[in-house]
């Protein structure tokens, strides 16, 4: 009896041992609805004796030290519960926790990395450092670029060859007239050689003042015993001087109705610089003060505007091939920046505002001249600020606005049955001297005002065709108005009638 005891004891104690497998096993059933037991978990830790671990509860843990290290993972068991692990953990350390038979085998965190201080700068410093560099580079590429124009337009006798040497050396030998025959040819541009330019600035002598205004001052000047026009700007005043003198140095400008352009340069006196534009000089001033002073005919009054009108079309046309010219609108035509000349025509002035276009590629140079033009003669789309300024096209519809009004000065100069009106400035009924913006929008745009036209115009068959030219290009619809063109060719016929009258006569 006692030996079959012993014999039990033994057993169970054997069992005991050996038979954890099966305890194991009822455990994991038990576990599926008590949680508690112990699972067998995949393992790859250190402490690890193999593949495997027996725990109360499996998991994975994936940690993220540095760049260097990288992501690290860890898998294995736990004999603590659920809630003892796998709580609150950081953003670069993940752990998940199961409790069935290798339950964190496959398992996959995705622990969110977080950038080193050098990940983050390349993020976010490098490419604000990138576009300042480039932004940097395409200023100065922009600065070198005006740059070397101006030194080309101003450019010191040394860097001139022998022959543009030669050349200057006989610039007194010759009138002014005989002199830009020679020099001004149509396939040299409109202005003189850089070198002979500079020469002619330098041997000129100021007279009298014979203008001022906002840009600075015009006076008469003589060279080699001829008169000339010498343009003062004003240091404040350079982008205009500049402009004028590119466009007069890059285009075929030369026509009898555009004022004649000698030279520019930049001297120093007194202490201080001055921008020179040197050009025709014309006894009669401008058509502004012209008509204060005196009153024309009819026959004068057409000879006025056709001239007025020719000068416009040669500005606005484009002119093709290698020795052609772009088109030019002129953004600032009122009759202060036109010249009456000798022969009683106009001559267009006053080019600093002036933009250019050509057909090739479809190339739009407004230029760098922050002045706009003059409030009282601006079109409406101006006022209202509707203009497309990226149509070429806007800007010469604003030309025709502007030349309605110097037409409209002209008229009421113009002598009509022995009878005369005063000269008076567009719009000097409904605005003040010097109007604003504001004044001006509200009388053109909002109240849709223009200039009153005489009744006896309608009596002289020249002022009737000006009346109806001048009311087609005050449409508040710029595509609506005359083209200069138009105007041009309606105008010469109506020359062509008054000639044949008079032959008749």
């Amino acid at each position: 009896m006692i030996q079959k005891q012993i014999w039990i004891i033994s057993l169970v104690i054997v069992t005991s041992a050996t038979g954890l497998g099966d305890i194991d096993q009822e455990d994991s059933l038990e576990d599926k609805t008590k949680g508690s037991k112990y699972w067998t978990c995949y393992c790859n830790d250190a402490s690890c004796s193999g593949e495997t671990c027996v725990g109360r509860v499996c998991y994975v843990t994936e940690s993220y030290a540095s760049e260097s290290e990288g992501i690290s993972r860890a898998k294995g068991c736990f004999n603590n519960s659920i809630k003892e692990h796998c709580s609150s953990l950081m953003s670069n350390l993940k752990e998940h926790c199961c409790e069935w038979d290798f339950c964190n085998k496959d398992k996959v965190l995705n622990v969110t990395i977080n950038p080193s201080l050098v990940t983050l700068l390349l993020v976010t410093v490098l490419p604000s450092v990138i576009f300042i560099v480039i932004l940097f580079l395409v200023i100065a590429w922009i600065y070198k670029a005006k740059l070397h124009r101006r030194n080309r337009l101003l450019a010191m006798p040394s860097d001139f060859d022998d022959a543009d040497m030669l050349k200057a050396s006989v610039v007194g030998d010759s009138t002014l007239g005989e002199f830009l025959d020679e020099y001004c040819t149509t396939g040299s541009g409109s202005g003189l050689p850089f070198l002979v330019q500079r020469t002619v600035a330098r041997q000129i002598t100021l007279v009298e003042c014979v203008g001022k205004g906002r840009y600075g001052e015009v006076w008469r000047g003589t060279w080699q015993g001829e008169n000339v026009a010498v343009k003062i700007f004003s240091s404040r005043d350079e982008q205009s001087w500049f402009r004028e003198t590119e466009i007069y140095n890059t285009v075929l400008l030369r026509h009898e109705n555009i004022l004649g352009f000698i030279a520019s340069d930049m001297t120093s006196r007194n202490s201080s610089t001055q921008l020179w534009l040197i050009t025709h000089y014309h006894d009669d001033g401008s058509l502004y003060d012209y008509l204060q002073r005196t009153s024309v005919d009819s026959e004068g009054c057409l000879k006025l505007a056709l001239s007025i009108i020719c000068g416009l079309v040669h500005l606005h046309v484009e002119i093709f091939g290698t020795q052609g010219k772009a088109a030019i609108a002129h953004r600032d035509l009122k009759s202060r920046n036109i010249l009456v000349k000798a022969n009683k025509q106009c001559c267009i002035a006053d080019l600093g505002l002036a933009v250019m276009h050509s057909q090739n590629g479809d190339y739009l140079d407004i230029g760098n001249n922050p002045r706009v033009g003059t409030k009282r003669y601006m079109a409406p789309e101006v006022l209202d600020e509707t203009i497309r300024t990226d149509s070429f096209e806007s800007y010469k519809q604003t030309d025709l606005w502007a030349y309605g009004l110097v037409l409209w000065e002209i008229c009421r100069r113009t002598v009509v049955n022995g009878m005369v009106e005063d000269y008076r400035p567009p719009f000097f009924d409904v605005v003040p001297h010097d109007p604003s913006f504001e004044d001006m929008r509200k009388v053109v745009c909002i109240d849709q005002q223009r200039p009153n036209i005489s009744n006896t115009w309608s009596s002289d068959n020249i002022l009737s065709a000006m009346t109806k030219i001048m009311r087609e290009c005050w449409f508040s619809s710029p595509s609506a108005r005359l083209t200069a063109l138009r105007i041009k060719k309606t105008l010469n016929k109506l020359r062509s009638s008054l000639d044949q009258i008079k032959q008749e006569c």
